[in-house]
């Protein structure tokens, strides 16, 4: 089994997002995880909500902090966009990077295109595993 780790720095949004849509194809051969460099208390809500809207309950996930544990444990660890974060402290780690939008304090229709674009991008990873 393969496990691909999602990071991002707050843990709460993008990697939440990533990880749930890679548990929800169900790939017998891939096992998802996320974590974060400066974890938030709590995953976004407006991130929780569009994620009901295409049937995934992530509400009791709770963000956490990467340790090296972690990361030794990891076949693949993909970064959610500290190539345009300039502050991410997750440069060090030898990953893919999605480049991808913060959905934090983004309107709802923003956290659903970034919400739609993770989904694409989850779907080409499980191509390309």
């Amino acid at each position: 089994m393969k496990k691909v780790l999602f990071v991002c720095v707050h843990n709460s949004g993008r990697s939440q997002m990533a990880k749930a849509f890679l548990e929800r194809s169900e790939n017998q051969l891939i096992e998802a995880d996320s974590a974060g460099t400066m974890p938030a208390d709590d995953v976004d809500p407006v991130v929780v909500e569009v994620m009901k809207e295409v049937g995934i309950d992530i509400s009791e996930n709770r963000p956490r902090l990467i340790t090296q544990d972690i990361l030794d444990g990891c076949d693949k660890i993909i970064t959610m966009g500290c190539s345009i974060d300039e502050t991410c402290p997750a440069k060090f780690i030898v990953s893919e990077d999605w480049g991808l939008a913060d959905p934090k304090g983004q309107h709802i229709g923003e956290v659903r295109r970034i919400r739609d674009e993770i989904s694409l991008k989850v779907t080409d990873l499980l191509e390309r595993l």
